[in-house]
């Protein structure tokens, strides 16, 4: 998925009403990886994966404190994306962005 379209699309499947600025915003930011198959999917039976999620985007990225608000969320956007067998590292982190108000960090 290297095309900012795509990416707009697949966000849609999970939130009709999705901002497309945001959606940009998040690829833009997610930079090379979206043009790597393997770096722009996010995997939820992988624990580091989602320890890396957390880290590197919720922490570094969003500005959150660690705690377990942070693994629940992770948990539920998995849920929310479950019947995705690929779940787009866009749409995950839009999602999660969504969950804590963060959009600001885009602006």
């Amino acid at each position: 998925m290297a095309k900012v379209e795509d990416a707009i699309a697949t966000v849609k499947k999970f939130d009709s009403g999705a901002d497309e600025a945001l959606i940009t915003a998040v690829f833009k930011g997610l930079g090379p990886a979206v043009h790597n198959k393997d770096a722009s999917l996010v995997s939820c039976s992988d624990d580091a994966e989602l320890q890396t999620v957390k880290n590197n985007f919720l922490i570094k990225k969003l500005g959150l404190s660690d705690g377990p608000e942070l693994d629940a969320a992770i948990k539920e956007v998995c849920e929310k994306m479950k019947d995705s067998r690929q779940k787009s590292r866009v749409a995950f982190y839009y999602l999660l962005t969504k969950k804590f108000g963060k959009e600001s960090v885009y602006a």
